[in-house]
């Protein structure tokens, strides 16, 4: 079915599905690793490209290039390619683009491990990054070098809440000779079209909000150049970060109902953000919804709704926050966000522990930062746990 002109909601359904010959409602799962060929000949044609087909589930899968078909619609994107996680995703996009000598600009306080790939590993190789405010486009624009191959922005960025202008930063960077790459995560496709803005590559990890129940980790990458695809994909072939097909129908199931718990999980987040801000053991809140987020005005103009992300400081930093980790009940103690349950963690405690304070500090990341992903429960069940896990501070 052409879905290319219908409504998102629509695409969410159809996008990327198949005719299948027994008439199945959903895509099969094509559990296999190996292909049979027809005959010598076809093998041959397969393997040399003159003949459609699968070969092996590394280089390509049914099940997976359905879910790659549906994603690259709802993005508005020439095509995608699905990884094994997120981290999979991020080092497929990584690896095709930044060579020996290369310089990537990137977000202060993008997800840790993309990072830390780079600092840790991708300079083992000559690879060379500034990380900076992204939402200033002037701090960009100073930090780009002729060696500069990729802005990397994460919008909204994790866990600071951040807002980058990805339009203004896709003109900056091509302008430069480099490519812009955005960490659509936070946002999903239903909130936000880095592509239809300028970027060249938007990725996901799609154990988020894409496949959202907490069940799957798997990434993808959305490319607006069918060419560029063409060099992601063969990079993941080469790396094997291949996504398994059972994995692919759980996230392509998943999707279906995307608009359906961003919707209800946004409205119990502004709830609980406004809540928040006029409690007072909080100092503030970072909710892209609220008119005290300072890029506010941007998010009405990049973006069709506020998500689900609270980012909120405790008067009492790290002490209370580690005390409301202790003492929620409902909100589940985990990272990861996105799903349909709500979870909530202390960043300087736990996943940005080993980063040096000062580093987390630039990035916006304070001691009694706390991170909300609001889920899809009854709103005043939400706000009672807090409630009741605040008192105890």
């Amino acid at each position: 079915m052409e879905t290319k002109r219908m409504g998102f909601e629509t695409k969410m359904v159809h996008a990327g599905v198949p005719r299948d010959p027994y008439g199945s409602a959903v895509v099969p799962i094509y559990q296999t690793s190996t292909f049979a060929f027809e005959n010598a000949q076809n093998g041959a044609d397969r393997f040399a490209g003159r003949a459609e087909g699968y070969i092996y589930t590394r280089l390509g899968n049914p099940t997976v290039r359905a879910l790659e078909r549906q994603v690259a619609e709802l993005e508005e994107g020439a095509d995608a390619v699905a990884t094994s996680s997120g981290m999979g995703a991020v080092n497929t996009v990584y690896m095709t683009l930044l060579g020996q000598g290369a310089h990537l600009v990137s977000t202060a306080s993008v997800y840790g491990p993309s990072r830390l790939l780079v600092e840790k590993h991708f300079s083992r190789f000559g690879v060379e990054a500034t990380y900076l405010d992204t939402s200033d486009v002037s701090k960009v624009c100073a930090a780009i070098r002729p060696n500069t191959r990729m802005v990397y922005v994460e919008s909204p960025s994790n866990p600071a809440m951040l807002v980058s202008d990805i339009q203004a930063l896709a003109d900056l960077a091509h302008q430069r000779g480099a490519l812009l790459v955005v960490d659509n995560t936070f946002a999903s496709p239903y909130l936000q079209k880095p592509l239809t803005l300028g970027a060249d590559i938007s990725l996901h990890s799609v154990t988020k909000f894409l496949n959202g129940h907490a069940d799957v980790v798997g990434g993808i990458v959305v490319a607006r150049d069918e060419a560029l695809c063409g060099r992601l994909r063969a990079l993941m072939i080469a790396t094997g970060c291949n996504m398994d097909p059972h994995q692919a129908f759980l996230v392509s199931r998943g999707i279906k109902t995307l608009s359906l718990r961003i919707e209800r999980a946004q409205r119990n987040a502004m709830q609980v953000a406004r809540w928040l801000e006029a409690h007072p053991k909080v100092a503030w809140v970072r909710y892209v919804g609220l008119e005290s987020h300072p890029q506010h005005e941007l998010v009405k103009r990049q973006m069709s709704g506020f998500g689900s992300m609270i980012s909120f400081e405790l008067k009492g930093g790290f002490e209370a926050g580690r005390r409301l980790m202790d003492n929620v009940r409902l909100a589940l103690l985990a990272v990861s966000l996105g799903g349909v349950e709500s979870l909530i963690e202390h960043p300087a405690s736990m996943t940005h522990a080993g980063v040096p304070s000062a580093d987390r500090l630039e990035a916006g990341i304070t001691e009694g930062l706390v991170r909300f992903s609001v889920g899809i429960e009854h709103v005043d069940d939400l706000i009672a746990d807090l409630a009741q896990a605040l008192d105890r501070i």
